[in-house]
C-alpha cells in the first residue's frame, strides 16, 4: 500500500509541475496566447479547469504524504541483554549507531 502511494505521490508532484509551468504567474496564462478566443469563453473554462486541477493535484500531494507518514511503522528499538565478561562482571551493551 505504501507503495502505491508513493507511485500516486511521484506522479501527482510530477503532473502538479507541469500544471504550474503552464500558468503565468501575472494572470495571463493560456489566454494571452489564444487572443480573440478570449471571447469565446472557451479561454475562461480552460484557465477554471488548469486552477482546479493545481488545488487538486497539491490536495492530493498533501492528504497521501499525510497518510504515508501516519501508516509508516516507526522502527522497533532491539533490547540488549547486558554482556558478562570473562571475570563475571556485566557490563551494558554498547551504544550501536545503526
Amino acid at each position: 500500500m505504501e507503495t502505491l502511494f508513493s507511485i500516486i505521490i511521484i506522479l501527482a508532484s510530477i503532473l502538479l509541475v507541469l500544471v504550474v509551468y503552464i500558468q503565468n504567474p501575472k494572470g495571463g496564462g493560456l489566454s494571452s496566447d489564444f487572443g480573440a478566443a478570449q471571447q469565446i469563453g472557451g479561454v475562461q473554462k480552460t484557465n477554471d479547469f488548469i486552477d482546479k486541477a493545481t488545488w487538486s493535484l497539491a490536495g492530493v500531494v498533501a492528504v497521501l504524504s499525510i497518510i504515508l507518514t501516519i501508516k509508516m511503522k516507526s522502527p522497533e528499538k532491539v533490547k540488549q541483554e547486558p554482556v558478562q565478561t570473562e571475570q563475571g562482571q556485566t557490563t551494558p551493551p554498547a551504544n550501536s549507531s545503526n
